[in-house]
């Protein structure tokens, strides 16, 4: 068999070798393909993936039953995350639509006052997480102003979470690919500052870390995990681009991003014992007790917070709701931007999910178990309007408001998420000996972190009760603790030291006799399990 696929776009062909174990969404990317585009790692709910067969079709799969129409799956759509890529040999499809360019840094005023000029020598920070990306540049000088970027992180299109990406990363090349992305974003934002980059500091979880530095990985892929990399100091990356700046790696699933975050706010003034919860792909959380102890602990939670996953789900942008409000007519979705048109929403962001499902349990629509409501259930009018949109779809219930629906497999996807996050914080409570009244904060760091409501997340779960009221916005700690760790040789040696007096907690083994598995479903339920 020709293990070949055309891709064809005008007047353009060309043919694809199809690597054995890629599926056909990852041999795509291989080519250039959803490169920064956010998949839902092969599980066939976002849609984002889908390809136009023009010849050779492979039959339909449940995915593509399930996400797509009969019209759309009689005129060749599949989706290339379900199908192996072998399953499309000498087959033709249409080119999918190219991926957006990488967002230019911009310049924020009066980060150190004063104008930088051209020549001028920069640090440059990244945050590189397992979705997103974000960066810092500011003279060396410390005088002038610091440009600052975000953008998808360019791996999205092999996985969206850690295992699914280091999976890739073992198979034909993968490894290679996915740093050559990172570094070329790097000289990307590089080439584009007034001045050279004379030092570069790069925080990011564990494998993250890993790939980057061209590490073997294999101490994350499969347990016992293990550090194969501990940080702490200066790593070469390229000939063309400075040695980049690791903080520690506090464990094999607690990052360089965790000990930067915990540096930030730290100088930041923060008082123990409070509790650093970096909400992302890869949650990761410290709990900083009197007398210089720290408990560390992650779970993986996936990109459902981040907007990938869920059927409707967009990282935040333009289109994007982030939130949601009761109105007297029943839900309004709160645009991404202000100003915006409700009516111009189409999808429905991380925050958007957690404030919704907020909204659902408080008129009852949702119950606590992730339900919806059922027949003759007793609610408020409100709850009642809302529950009329309730209908089947496929045997699956999906809840219609409007342009906007929420099927009942993305309650779920959010309810793994809650459960993760609330066995790190009863596991890491729980071998502290406190609870959450001891706490002087909740510092909630990374881009979800910072954007989450608290409220929100007090009535979901995801915190104790009271928890809303300790939580503080750290922003993106990671990025700012990297930036300070990259300018200063007497923060490096700080962090080392705040390193070493780090325990990385066994959420199982916190867990006393209860079983994992059982706790973890326990605590899929829309309210906080000690």
């Amino acid at each position: 068999m020709d293990d070949t696929l055309v891709v064809s776009g005008g007047k353009a062909r060309r043919s694809l070798p199809l690597a054995p174990g890629d599926t056909l969404a990852q041999a795509l990317f291989r080519a250039g393909y959803f490169v920064g585009r956010p998949l839902c790692s092969g599980i066939g709910r976002c849609g984002a993936c889908r390809v136009r067969f023009v010849s050779g079709a492979p039959a339909p799969v449940p995915q593509d039953v399930r996400r797509l129409g009969p019209g759309e799956l009689a005129a060749g759509w599949r989706l290339s995350c379900a199908h192996p890529a072998r399953a499309a040999a000498g087959a033709e499809i249409e080119a999918p639509a190219a991926a957006g360019p990488h967002e230019a840094p911009r310049v924020t005023p009066g980060t150190a006052g004063g104008a930088g000029r051209a020549g001028t020598g920069y640090v440059l920070g990244l945050d590189l997480g397992t979705t997103g990306l974000a960066w810092r540049a500011f003279p060396a000088s410390g005088a002038g102003e610091a440009l600052e970027g975000q953008a998808p992180n360019p791996q999205l299109g092999a996985g969206s979470e850690i295992m699914s990406r280091l999976a890739f990363a073992a198979r034909d090349d993968g490894a290679r690919l996915l740093r050559e992305l990172i570094l070329d974003v790097l000289r990307r934002v590089a080439s584009s500052l007034p001045g050279p980059v004379t030092r570069l500091g790069v925080a990011g979880n564990p494998a993250m870390i890993h790939l980057l530095l061209g590490l073997d990985c294999s101490g994350l892929a499969a347990a016992p995990y293990r550090l194969s990399f501990r940080g702490g100091h200066e790593s070469a990356l390229a000939p063309d681009l400075p040695p980049a700046y690791v903080p520690p790696l506090l464990g094999p699933f607690v990052g360089a991003d965790a000990s930067a975050g915990l540096h930030a706010v730290m100088r930041g003034g923060a008082v123990p014992p409070f509790l650093l919860a970096d909400f992302g792909t890869n949650g990761e959380f410290v709990l900083a007790l009197p007398g210089g102890r720290f408990l560390a602990a992650s779970v993986p939670m996936g990109p459902a917070l981040e907007g990938v996953g869920p059927r409707l789900g967009r990282v935040a942008g333009p289109g994007v709701a982030v939130g949601f409000e009761l109105t007297p007519a029943g839900l309004s979705p709160v645009a991404y931007r202000d100003g915006a048109d409700p009516a111009d929403v189409a999808a429905i962001g991380g925050t958007g999910y957690l404030s919704l499902l907020a909204r659902l349990v408080s008129v009852g629509v949702l119950r606590s178990d992730g339900r919806f409501a059922g027949p003759g259930a007793s609610l408020p009018p409100l709850g009642c309007r809302i529950l009329a949109g309730l209908a089947l779809d496929g045997g699956e219930p999906r809840l219609d408001m409007g342009r906007l629906a929420l099927w009942a497999s993305d309650v779920e996807e959010v309810q793994k998420v809650k459960a993760a996050c609330n066995l790190a914080f009863s596991g890491l409570f729980r071998a502290a000996g406190l609870g959450i009244g001891a706490l002087s904060a909740i510092h909630l760091a990374g881009a979800f972190g910072s954007h989450a409501a608290p409220d929100d997340l007090e009535a979901l779960g995801f915190l104790p009760s009271g928890g809303a009221a300790k939580c503080r916005v750290a922003g993106n700690a990671s990025l700012d603790g990297v930036c300070l760790l990259t300018a200063g040789a007497a923060a490096r040696r700080d962090i080392l030291e705040t390193a070493s007096r780090v325990e990385v907690v066994d959420l199982a083994s916190a867990m006393g006799p209860e079983d994992f598995a059982q706790a973890f479903v326990k605590r899929m339920v829309f309210r906080y399990v000690a």
